[in-house]
Protein backbone atom coordinates (compact mmCIF):
# COMPACT_ATOMS: atom_id res chain seq x y z
CA UNK A 1 0.00 0.00 0.00
CA UNK A 2 1.29 3.48 -0.89
CA UNK A 3 0.85 6.06 1.89
CA UNK A 4 1.18 9.84 1.55
CA UNK A 5 1.75 12.02 4.59
CA UNK A 6 1.28 15.80 4.37
CA UNK A 7 2.50 18.60 6.63
CA UNK A 8 0.51 21.58 5.30
CA UNK A 9 1.74 25.15 5.02
CA UNK A 10 1.17 28.16 2.79
CA UNK A 11 4.88 28.71 2.15
CA UNK A 12 6.15 25.17 2.54
CA UNK A 13 4.14 21.96 2.46
CA UNK A 14 6.14 18.88 3.34
CA UNK A 15 5.19 15.48 2.01
CA UNK A 16 6.41 11.93 2.43
CA UNK A 17 5.57 8.84 0.42
CA UNK A 18 6.16 5.36 1.80
CA UNK A 19 5.15 1.84 0.87
CA UNK A 20 3.82 -0.64 3.40
CA UNK A 21 5.57 -4.01 3.01
CA UNK A 22 4.00 -5.83 5.96
CA UNK A 23 1.84 -4.77 8.90
CA UNK A 24 4.51 -2.59 10.53
CA UNK A 25 7.24 -2.56 7.89
CA UNK A 26 7.62 0.35 5.48
CA UNK A 27 10.00 1.47 2.75
CA UNK A 28 10.86 4.98 1.67
CA UNK A 29 9.68 6.05 -1.77
CA UNK A 30 10.18 9.82 -1.79
CA UNK A 31 9.77 13.02 0.16
CA UNK A 32 9.94 16.69 -0.61
CA UNK A 33 8.26 20.04 -0.36
CA UNK A 34 5.86 22.17 -2.32
CA UNK A 35 6.91 25.80 -1.89
CA UNK A 36 5.22 29.04 -2.84
CA UNK A 37 6.95 32.44 -3.12
CA UNK A 38 6.39 34.65 -0.05
CA UNK A 39 5.78 37.89 -1.96
CA UNK A 40 2.92 36.47 -4.02
CA UNK A 41 -0.71 37.32 -3.12
CA UNK A 42 -2.42 34.62 -1.04
CA UNK A 43 -4.80 33.63 -3.85
CA UNK A 44 -1.86 32.98 -6.17
CA UNK A 45 -0.05 30.92 -3.56
CA UNK A 46 -3.16 28.85 -2.87
CA UNK A 47 -3.70 28.27 -6.60
CA UNK A 48 -0.10 27.11 -7.00
CA UNK A 49 -0.41 24.86 -3.96
CA UNK A 50 -3.65 23.39 -5.32
CA UNK A 51 -2.10 22.68 -8.73
CA UNK A 52 1.10 21.17 -7.38
CA UNK A 53 -0.60 19.10 -4.68
CA UNK A 54 -3.11 17.81 -7.24
CA UNK A 55 -0.24 16.87 -9.55
CA UNK A 56 1.49 15.06 -6.66
CA UNK A 57 -1.68 13.05 -5.96
CA UNK A 58 -2.03 12.16 -9.65
CA UNK A 59 1.62 11.11 -9.92
CA UNK A 60 1.96 9.15 -6.65
CA UNK A 61 -1.54 7.60 -6.65
CA UNK A 62 -1.63 7.00 -2.88
CA UNK A 63 -3.93 4.39 -1.43
CA UNK A 64 -3.99 6.14 1.95
CA UNK A 65 -3.42 9.80 2.81
CA UNK A 66 -2.85 11.58 6.13
CA UNK A 67 -2.71 15.30 6.80
CA UNK A 68 -1.74 17.14 9.95
CA UNK A 69 -4.69 18.38 11.98
CA UNK A 70 -4.65 22.11 12.52
CA UNK A 71 -4.22 23.39 16.03
CA UNK A 72 -4.07 27.00 17.10
CA UNK A 73 -0.84 28.19 18.61
CA UNK A 74 0.11 31.69 19.59
CA UNK A 75 0.36 33.07 16.06
CA UNK A 76 -3.22 33.33 14.79
CA UNK A 77 -2.11 34.69 11.38
CA UNK A 78 0.01 31.60 10.76
CA UNK A 79 -2.89 29.39 11.84
CA UNK A 80 -5.20 31.06 9.32
CA UNK A 81 -2.62 30.70 6.54
CA UNK A 82 -2.08 27.01 7.34
CA UNK A 83 -5.85 26.52 7.52
CA UNK A 84 -6.28 27.99 4.04
CA UNK A 85 -3.50 25.79 2.66
CA UNK A 86 -4.98 22.75 4.37
CA UNK A 87 -8.41 23.57 2.92
CA UNK A 88 -6.97 23.66 -0.60
CA UNK A 89 -5.40 20.24 -0.04
CA UNK A 90 -8.60 18.77 1.38
CA UNK A 91 -10.41 20.04 -1.72
CA UNK A 92 -7.89 18.29 -4.00
CA UNK A 93 -8.29 15.08 -1.98
CA UNK A 94 -12.10 15.31 -2.27
CA UNK A 95 -11.91 15.94 -6.03
CA UNK A 96 -10.07 12.66 -6.39
CA UNK A 97 -12.26 10.72 -3.97
CA UNK A 98 -9.50 10.15 -1.41
CA UNK A 99 -10.37 9.50 2.19
CA UNK A 100 -7.77 10.76 4.63
CA UNK A 101 -6.66 10.52 8.21
CA UNK A 102 -5.97 13.54 10.41
CA UNK A 103 -3.49 13.58 13.26
CA UNK A 104 -2.28 16.17 15.75
CA UNK A 105 1.44 16.68 16.37
CA UNK A 106 1.02 14.86 19.71
CA UNK A 107 -0.52 11.82 17.99
CA UNK A 108 2.26 11.76 15.39
CA UNK A 109 4.95 11.91 18.07
CA UNK A 110 3.26 9.14 20.06
CA UNK A 111 2.94 6.89 17.01
CA UNK A 112 6.47 7.43 15.68
CA UNK A 113 8.55 7.92 18.82
CA UNK A 114 6.31 6.53 21.55
CA UNK A 115 6.46 9.83 23.44
CA UNK A 116 4.15 12.80 22.92
CA UNK A 117 6.80 15.36 23.83
CA UNK A 118 9.49 13.94 21.53
CA UNK A 119 11.78 16.54 20.00
CA UNK A 120 12.05 17.18 16.28
CA UNK A 121 15.46 15.48 16.35
CA UNK A 122 14.03 12.38 18.06
CA UNK A 123 11.26 12.17 15.43
CA UNK A 124 13.84 12.50 12.66
CA UNK A 125 15.96 9.72 14.18
CA UNK A 126 12.92 7.43 14.43
CA UNK A 127 11.95 8.14 10.80
CA UNK A 128 15.49 7.15 9.76
CA UNK A 129 15.26 3.92 11.80
CA UNK A 130 11.73 2.97 10.79
CA UNK A 131 12.41 3.51 7.08
CA UNK A 132 15.96 2.10 7.22
CA UNK A 133 17.51 5.27 5.79
CA UNK A 134 21.20 6.21 5.87
CA UNK A 135 20.59 9.82 6.93
CA UNK A 136 17.84 12.25 7.87
CA UNK A 137 16.03 13.46 4.75
CA UNK A 138 15.90 17.20 4.16
CA UNK A 139 14.23 19.60 4.57
CA UNK A 140 12.55 19.19 7.95
CA UNK A 141 9.05 19.63 6.48
CA UNK A 142 9.62 16.58 4.27
CA UNK A 143 10.60 14.49 7.32
CA UNK A 144 7.38 15.67 8.98
CA UNK A 145 5.48 14.34 5.95
CA UNK A 146 7.21 10.96 6.33
CA UNK A 147 6.37 10.90 10.06
CA UNK A 148 2.74 11.65 9.16
CA UNK A 149 2.67 8.76 6.68
CA UNK A 150 4.17 6.39 9.28
CA UNK A 151 1.63 7.51 11.89
CA UNK A 152 -1.21 6.79 9.49
CA UNK A 153 0.23 3.42 8.56
CA UNK A 154 0.48 2.41 12.21
CA UNK A 155 -3.09 3.62 12.83
CA UNK A 156 -4.81 2.01 9.82
CA UNK A 157 -5.43 -1.44 11.37
CA UNK A 158 -7.21 0.15 14.33
CA UNK A 159 -9.16 2.52 12.08
CA UNK A 160 -10.36 -0.45 9.98
CA UNK A 161 -11.45 -2.31 13.12
CA UNK A 162 -13.27 0.79 14.36
CA UNK A 163 -15.04 1.20 11.01
CA UNK A 164 -16.22 -2.43 11.14
CA UNK A 165 -17.40 -2.02 14.73
CA UNK A 166 -19.24 1.21 13.85
CA UNK A 167 -20.96 -0.52 10.93
CA UNK A 168 -21.95 -3.49 13.11
CA UNK A 169 -23.32 -1.15 15.76
CA UNK A 170 -25.29 0.80 13.16
CA UNK A 171 -26.84 -2.45 11.84
CA UNK A 172 -27.68 -3.65 15.36
CA UNK A 173 -29.33 -0.32 16.20
CA UNK A 174 -31.33 -0.44 12.97
CA UNK A 175 -32.54 -3.98 13.81
CA UNK A 176 -33.53 -2.83 17.32
CA UNK A 177 -35.39 0.17 15.93
CA UNK A 178 -37.20 -2.05 13.44
CA UNK A 179 -38.24 -4.46 16.25
CA UNK A 180 -39.43 -1.55 18.39
CA UNK A 181 -41.70 -0.28 15.59
CA UNK A 182 -43.48 -3.66 15.31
Amino acid sequence: MILLGVDPGIGTTGFGVIKQKTLNSYTFIECGCITTPPNTPAAGRLLQLSNEFGALLDRVKPEAVAIEKLFFGRNITTAFDVGQARGVMLLELARRGHEFGEYTPLQIKMAVAGYGRATKKQIQQMVVRLLNLNKVPRPDDAVDGLAMALCHGFSLPLLKQKKKADEALKKALARQAKKARK
